[in-house]
């Protein structure tokens, strides 16, 4: 297969030290793809989760030596740190292995538009906690990454290709569709106070682009549930693209106007290919 090109790609919430860290289709992305420039944008490694329990197989080994890989071979690195990876954040302004360590960036895309990157626990109001996780709590969302973890086993088992069971549920569940969208607006009231043309962040484990009155909020997603990255082509046009045994782009922003990821079309997304396999596959036996 050959290799995709990128001017910029952005991936956050890797997870790794996690069980749920589905680290086969990231190094599958990382070895398939080339950009320019690879933003980190926080949530890679999991400390907080191998502090309470060492977890560390080959494959997140491979996964950190990939990353060391390409900023050696001149791809620009840059790591944002988030909260599960928060004691990152004493080496901003210093480079580790080539990859430089910030709090924050402005990307300037290649059609001149400008977006403010952070990982995004910074919109988790105090009272509400660092994520919508406390909104379903902490033990329920342990329980549908299981539940997605020992479903996608089943069903590699089986040949069948990875389908994201708990971004379903959580398409399902109107509080924390709340809390997504309140999230969301947040973020945009603060690109515009930033007097940028959009946000790039992660954190919530919920992908999507979205236009707020003229401010892009872009999330891209996750590599424990979603297995999606953010990805900028050499005009500036801005992707969500899902890759597992499925690849497929969900959503997309450039500068004439934005085409929006709806969370059932987000959610879906694996599934819906999977349904066009069998039909068409049922059409052939016909």
């Amino acid at each position: 297969m050959s290799v995709l090109k990128f001017r910029t790609v952005f991936i956050s919430d890797v997870h790794l030290g996690t069980p749920d860290c589905q680290a086969q289709y990231l190094l599958d992305f990382l070895r398939q793809t080339r950009c320019e420039t690879l933003y980190l944008v926080g949530d890679i490694v999991d400390l907080e989760a191998l502090a309470i329990r060492p977890y560390w197989p080959p494959s997140h080994s491979a996964i950190i030596a990939e990353l060391v890989d390409l900023a050696r071979r001149g791809t620009r690195v840059v790591y944002l740190p988030g909260n599960h990876d928060a004691p990152m954040r004493a080496f901003c302004g210093q480079r580790l292995g080539g990859i430089e360590v910030a709090y924050s960036a402005v990307h300037v895309a290649a059609d001149g538009r400008r977006y403010r990157v952070a990982h995004g626990d910074e919109f988790d109001p105090e009272h509400i906690g660092r994520s919508w996780l406390i909104r379903i709590g902490d033990s329920a969302h342990r329980l549908m990454l299981w539940a997605n973890r020992n479903f996608n086993r089943l069903r590699r088992r089986l040949r069948l290709a990875y389908l994201p069971l708990s971004i379903i549920t959580k398409s399902r569940i109107a509080q924390a569709l709340l809390y997504i969208h309140q999230y969301e607006q947040r973020v945009v009231n603060s690109a515009r106070e930033h007097g940028v043309d959009g946000h790039i962040c992660g954190h919530i484990h919920f992908g999507g682009i979205r236009e707020f009155d003229g401010i892009v909020y872009l999330n891209d997603g996750d590599w424990v549930e979603h297995c999606t990255a953010l990805t900028e082509d050499f005009d500036g046009r801005m992707e969500l693209l899902h890759w597992s045994e499925h690849r497929t782009r969900i959503g997309c922003s450039e500068a004439s106007g934005v085409l929006a990821s709806a969370s059932v079309d987000l959610a879906f997304s694996s599934l819906s290919v999977e349904l066009a396999d069998v039909i068409s596959a049922r059409q052939r036996a016909a």
